[in-house]
């Protein structure tokens, strides 16, 4: 890919943007997300599932289901990688822009 492309590709996908895709492989590590972007790929790492539960991969959801996550970050290799999160407390960060510190509200 064109450096020029992934550049576009990391601008249109922002770190903390709430993007949606399709669950395409599982793996022992993770799965991948087909976002709509040719050879790029959302990586959701068996890390950012759940907060505080153990994630093993027979919870993964189904090859071909929807899902919406966050982005993390990027691959800088050839892999053309966006690292994603579900876990429910980035997803949170993401959908309610609180102006307090969630602790404060207890």
């Amino acid at each position: 890919m064109e450096p020029e492309l992934w550049k576009q590709i990391q601008s249109k996908y922002q770190i903390g943007k709430l993007i949606y895709g399709q669950v395409e492989a599982h793996t022992p590590f993770g799965v991948f997300v087909d976002i709509g972007e040719g050879d790029v790929r959302g990586l959701i790492q068996i890390t950012d599932f759940l907060d505080t539960e153990t994630m093993n991969p027979d919870m993964y959801p189904e090859i071909g289901s929807d899902v919406g996550a966050v982005v993390l970050g990027y691959t800088e290799s050839d892999r053309h990688q966006i690292w994603l999160s579900v876990k429910p407390s980035v997803l949170q960060r993401t959908l309610v822009k609180l102006k307090i510190p969630a602790a404060n509200l207890i």
